[in-house]
């Protein structure tokens, strides 16, 4: 009972200091500093010294260093042209499909996912192009809106994932195993979302207008000639993790260099560029991982409050079966959606439900990719999705409207979810395949 209200008190810590409008890292220092003295008894000087050990310790730990680089080459790519290639190089690929080059939301966001590890950025890069052609071609605005809000989550999942890279160094996860992980769950929802699209223009063709583009090879010579930028940064980067070469730090440098010699290559590169790239990773970076240390020290502070062992041995005693523990979890990521985003949910939710994932058996690894898919599921709700406000500054659509139109892609990952939890080796096979 004393861990239950030690968890009502740092829970009404938190909305009261994230309430005021604070910064989320110094919020988080807040609770955390002030949880260990009023509960725990603890004097300045001890709660000091915690917190400086667990920012040396963070500090210093490899892996975080994929964050600054795996953000700047986004920023790199973001600041070229790729994005107008991937819709070119795309269209005479789907322009022969059901829905015909709705299809190049998914598979844009798909495609430029695997070299941004943001949602945000996925989004407004895909989006800033075919948002407009899609409207200016006269294609069903409502799923073409609702398709690029769901698809721009997918920076979340396919790797390189900055959430996944925060997972993995919170959990104390390979991250290389994560990002496997990733793959296959991410190319599913992608389906889910090309079917759902296809299906949809079966039934009402009026959605995607016809198209009067004759088939011609010199338009797939053209096309593959675009998509080749794009397709060689992914092949650098996750071929560097894949095959043991380079750790996902290491590939992300690589990837940083890879980016730079495109953008020469593309002509498209400037000393001043570079520095804007350089200054807008800064600034991102020092944003997560100060959120990261912030957090890390929250989860200390409710160690020393035995608050995570508490909570999961109340919950434990109630005897959930897995797949119910996922249905109550779920539940808890979707409200955590509505207020919070991805970075955020995580780190402040992990102390208590890893704890509870790991005592039900499920694996770290499975449970990593769940939470990433839930904590999409928050990127298109309203009132805090950040995709949606990401296409009403694209489009001047009310945030309401866009949340309408992107509802069956959220059912859609619901559904990818049920998969998860029915077929695990969907996350599973290729992590094991590859490491073990």
């Amino acid at each position: 009972m004393d861990a239950l209200l030690s968890a009502g008190l740092v829970l009404c810590l938190i909305f009261l200091f994230l309430g005021m409008g604070v910064w989320i890292f110094v919020g988080l220092l807040m609770v955390s500093g002030t949880a260990l003295a009023l509960v725990a008894g603890m004097d300045i000087g001890r709660i000091g010294t915690i917190a400086a050990n667990i920012v040396y310790r963070y500090s210093t730990t490899w892996e975080l260093a994929a964050i600054p680089m795996f953000i700047w080459m986004g920023e790199i790519i973001f600041r070229t042209d790729i994005s107008d290639r991937i819709f070119r190089g795309l269209t005479p690929f789907v322009n022969w499909l059901p829905g015909r080059l709705l299809h190049t939301n998914v598979l844009g966001c798909t495609m430029f996912a695997a070299v941004s590890g943001s949602s945000a950025a996925t989004a407004a890069t895909v989006g800033k192009i075919t948002t407009t052609e899609l409207s200016k071609r006269g294609y069903d605005q409502s799923l073409s809106l609702g398709s690029l809000a769901g698809a721009g989550s997918f920076g979340l999942l396919i790797p390189p994932s900055i959430v996944m890279i925060v997972y993995g160094i919170l959990a104390e996860v390979s991250i290389s195993r994560l990002f496997a992980a990733g793959v296959l769950p991410g190319i599913m929802i992608a389906v889910l979302f090309s079917s759902y699209i296809a299906v949809r223009a079966l039934i009402r063709p009026t959605v995607a207008p016809k198209s009067d583009m004759a088939f011609e090879l010199r338009l797939f010579g053209r096309a593959i000639v675009d998509l080749l930028p794009i397709i060689s940064l992914m092949v650098i980067v996750l071929g560097a993790i894949y095959s043991g070469v380079a750790t996902p730090s290491e590939a992300a440098a690589v990837g940083v260099f890879g980016a730079v010699v495109i953008t020469i290559f593309l002509r498209q590169f400037s000393i001043a560029m570079l520095i804007e790239t350089l200054l807008g990773a800064v600034v991102s970076s020092a944003m997560i991982c100060s959120i990261l240390i912030a957090a890390a020290f929250l989860s200390t502070a409710m160690g020393y409050l035995h608050i995570p062992t508490e909570i999961a041995t109340a919950i434990g005693s109630l005897h959930l079966s897995p797949v119910m523990l996922i249905v109550v979890l779920t539940l808890f990521y979707l409200v955590l959606g509505l207020f919070l985003d991805g970075v955020s949910i995580i780190v402040m939710s992990l102390p208590i439900t890893l704890p509870l994932a790991m005592q039900a058996g499920i694996d770290p690894v499975w449970f990593g990719i769940f939470l990433i898919v839930t904590v999409e599921l928050g990127q298109i709700t309203p009132p805090v999705g950040f995709n949606l406000f990401i296409l009403q500054s694209l489009t001047g659509q009310s945030v309401g409207r866009v949340a309408i139109y992107a509802l069956p892609f959220f059912v859609l990952m619901l559904i990818a979810i049920a998969l998860l939890v029915v077929f695990p080796d969907i996350a599973l096979w290729l992590p094991s395949s590859l490491y073990d």
